[in-house]
């Protein structure tokens, strides 16, 4: 069994660490051999979600620390890869990235068991990553905005509701179809939006009422303002042990009627546990895997990472790269029978996508992140800009961001205020 814990352990993570220390051998060959090979080079964080979410801050603060424990000590870059909730990144590291040590993926457990619930888009196994380690045991949620009619769980149970997600493929939609097939919710999905930000700028706005797959770190760090401040209500409990923050919340497995249903609820939701897995491509060489374990490990008990995350309000609760390698086993091995209901809980029917506002205006201000519009009504809108995500036409032509100047007569396809602009179209 494994269990999630939300308090900071020490002694076990020491074991860990001195596990992963045993496993990189005494030869002093190969330790040299891997600062040699690191030594002067970058590693490339590649993260599945936009800047701003809970993935972002996670793999950010490990970027910025575990260079300097690695042999050779490589500069670290973080990058961010939206798309498809994470699969993207996961395909990416199994098949493209360079398998010589110098990459590493952040992705969702939902893109990682994803080959299990028979997404043909999954082009990987799971097992056979290089598992570097894990930054925190994560707790998921359900939440919805305090402006939405809904207060409860058994709300969301008893009317037709709409929720929020980013790609179809991730936990974001797949927690809430689970509810409809196993717990006859009627719950509709809006996909298409940036991640968990862009649901909760899509909850402010009130296009959808509630959300899923909240972290509790999340919670306790981005969104605590709004979690705190009880704006942002957590509804359901999802992670298979109960914690103190979410007193009084309803835990999915009390509306389990057989222990089947509690199996099956236990594959599509406490997978979650794996909150923030690091992986690295398969096959590449094993001294530079261990090497990346044992700086991961490291990085955890650093002084300075621990208080840099104590400040991000960051929850640290690790397990290394065997302790990964085990949970996805864990996983991996559920009855047949199981894994059949809880695919066809999941299963992904019509899509619907979120729909984009249009606004014709002038650009009035520009930054590369940050674009202000003068509107026809006269009126000032502010959007973020992508210099990837936002797709620019000039005269006809594909162009890049930073090809927009102020004073462009331009029509803004966008989510919504403060949110991505997804198309900018220029005479």
């Amino acid at each position: 069994m494994f269990h999630s814990m939300t308090a900071f352990r020490p002694a076990a993570m020491a074991a860990a660490i001195l596990g992963a220390l045993a496993s990189t051998g005494t030869g002093t060959a190969a330790a040299a051999g891997v600062a040699d090979f690191y030594k002067g080079k970058s590693v490339s964080i590649y993260i599945g979600f936009p800047p701003g979410g809970g993935y972002d801050a996670y793999a950010r603060i490990v970027a910025q620390f575990m260079g300097r424990h690695i042999p050779g000590k490589p500069r670290i870059i973080a990058r961010n890869m939206p798309g498809a909730s994470g699969l993207r990144v996961a395909n990416f590291i199994y098949n493209t990235a360079p398998k010589d040590g110098t990459a590493i993926g952040v992705f969702t457990s939902g893109a990682l068991f994803s080959p299990l619930f028979g997404n043909n888009k999954a082009k990987f196994e799971p097992a056979k990553f290089s598992w570097i380690g894990n930054v925190e045991r994560s707790f998921g949620a359900c939440a919805v905005w305090h402006e939405s009619g809904l207060r409860t769980f058994d709300d969301i149970l008893t009317q037709p509701v709409i929720f929020g997600a980013g790609g179809a493929t991730g936990v974001q939609s797949e927690f809430p179809r689970g509810f409809n097939a196993l717990l006859g919710a009627r719950i509709q999905v809006i996909h298409g939006y940036a991640g968990g930000t862009g649901v909760l700028l899509a909850l402010k706005r009130g296009e959808v009422q509630g959300g899923c797959a909240y972290q509790l770190s999340t919670l306790k760090s981005v969104r605590r303002d709004d979690w705190k401040s009880g704006r942002l209500i957590v509804v359901v409990q999802l992670a298979k042990e109960k914690v103190p923050e979410f007193k009084g919340v309803p835990h999915i497995y009390d509306y389990a009627k057989t222990p089947e249903d509690k199996k099956v609820m236990e594959l599509i939701y406490s997978r979650v546990t794996l909150g923030r897995p690091f992986a690295a491509p398969p096959a590449q060489p094993k001294a530079r895997t261990k090497a990346l374990r044992t700086a991961f490990m490291a990085t955890m008990t650093d002084p300075a990472f621990v208080k840099g995350a104590a400040r991000r309000k960051l929850n640290i609760d690790p397990m290394s790269g065997a302790e990964v390698d085990k949970m996805v086993a864990h996983f991996m091995s559920y009855p047949k029978d199981i894994v059949a209901r809880a695919r066809a809980a999941m299963k992904i029917g019509k899509i619907k996508k979120v729909k984009l506002k249009k606004l014709a205006g002038t650009i009035a201000k520009l930054t590369k992140k940050r674009i202000k519009v003068k509107g026809a009504d006269g009126n000032m809108h502010t959007f973020k800009l992508h210099k990837r995500r936002s797709k620019v036409k000039i005269g006809g032509k594909k162009a890049k961001t930073t090809a927009l100047k102020t004073g462009m007569a331009c029509t803004f396809r966008h989510y919504g205020e403060k949110d991505l602009v997804k198309r900018i179209t220029c005479k």
